[in-house]
């Protein structure tokens, strides 16, 4: 560790060369603020599709057919699915989107038998404005997942036309569910009359609730051999696995991501060395002078670290925080057929950023603090 009474004397090495500084700290900051996007993009993407041994939801789709458009199952399939042995609950569902392709603006309807809202929703919901009860009383009105309300700017009492419907905001809500966050809960009675769709007792598919999550694969097959020989066939897979499937282009897309970020990294390791490579080079006698007064070699290498720790510092606060802003005030998300990964900042997100800006720092000052511990007194002094 560095004594606190040497930390002015490698601020003030860093202010020296101001224009190499601040040049420095500018491309570290780029690729921070690059880096913590990409974090967060993968982040989204292992919330919204990894799995977990404690998943009991099933989600009951029309076999063969993906985008919300193309699934058609008749509502009374609910009935018998609630007799498969293990199934707990059943809820029909309309979905209805503005865009079945990968968007990064796409409003999804989610059409739910109020009846069955409560029971089914309300345990993971948490209402920041407004209230449910106003939402059971009228028909033509809306529940907005938070994201989605902050994306568009909508607020309790507004009114918002997507895909032909128009409806009335009567509560926004926070969840726990990141698939709930970018959606737009309606009747699901007023969605099957909406203009354009008019596809009553006709739902896009079932979520079903297994009372165990060991019998998720016995029941999702139990399912499927119930409507076998049906005239519309299902396909039962787990929520996750089923998000999974759903986003499979954006899921490479984005795995892709990573070696963007493993490029930023490489970015501010070779930015912050470089600086302080020079840096060092520009300072040979000034060591020497340190060492005739009597600095061990091992407190400048210490020194020579600090520095690229402050130059990396510099950049990297200001590219994490200006990214977290970002993705703050933006909300984005990224849809496809009706699902949502979703771009969050968060106090991890923070806490990496200045974990990897910090680590870098040290490396990049790594081999130069050698270099300098290790060179004589007199061959500094006879340096150009």
């Amino acid at each position: 560790m560095l004594p606190l009474k040497f930390v002015p004397l490698v601020l003030k090495q860093v202010y020296r060369q101001r224009t190499r500084s601040a040049l420095t700290a500018c491309g570290v900051a780029t690729a921070m603020f690059l880096f913590c996007i990409i974090e967060a993009m993968q982040s989204g993407m292992r919330q919204a599709t990894e799995a977990n041994a404690a998943d009991t939801t099933l989600i009951v789709y029309r076999e063969s057919r993906f985008c919300p458009f193309t699934s058609r199952l008749p509502e009374r399939y609910l009935e018998r699915i609630l007799t498969v042995p293990g199934v707990k609950s059943a809820e029909p569902m309309k979905i209805v989107v503005s865009n079945c392709r990968a968007s990064l603006d796409v409003v999804t309807f989610r059409g739910v038998r109020p009846d069955l809202f409560a029971s089914a929703h309300a345990p993971s919901l948490n209402v920041t404005a407004g209230s449910v009860a106003d939402w059971e009383a009228r028909s033509d009105a809306a529940l907005l997942g938070k994201t989605l309300a902050a994306r568009r700017g909508l607020k309790v009492g507004d009114r918002f036309d997507a895909n032909g419907i128009t409806v009335a905001v009567a509560a926004i809500f926070d969840s726990n569910e990141p698939q709930d966050l970018n959606v737009a809960y309606v009747h699901l009675d007023f969605l099957q009359r909406a203009p354009g769709i008019k596809q009553l007792g006709v739902v896009t598919e079932f979520s079903v609730k297994v009372d165990d999550p060991r019998n998720v694969k016995r029941v999702s097959d139990a399912i499927d051999a119930e409507f076998k020989s049906e005239q519309d066939p299902t396909q039962t897979r787990s929520e996750k696995a089923f998000v999974a499937r759903a986003a499979g282009d954006l899921l490479e897309l984005i795995g892709f991501t990573r070696w963007l970020g493993l490029g930023c990294v490489a970015a501010v390791l070779a930015l912050v060395a470089n600086t302080v490579v020079l840096s060092v080079q520009d300072r040979v006698r000034e060591h020497a002078v340190l060492q005739t007064l009597g600095f061990q070699s091992g407190l400048i290498a210490r020194l020579i670290v600090c520095e690229g720790i402050v130059l990396s510092l510099l950049g990297g606060v200001a590219g994490i925080v200006l990214a977290c802003a970002a993705l703050q005030w933006g909300r984005f998300s990224l849809s496809n057929e009706g699902l949502s990964i979703n771009f969050e900042a968060s106090l991890g997100l923070f806490a990496r950023g200045m974990l990897v800006t910090g680590a870098l720092g040290v490396l990049a000052g790594l081999v130069p603090a050698w270099q300098a511990s290790r060179r004589e007194i007199v061959s500094s002094f006879r340096a150009v």
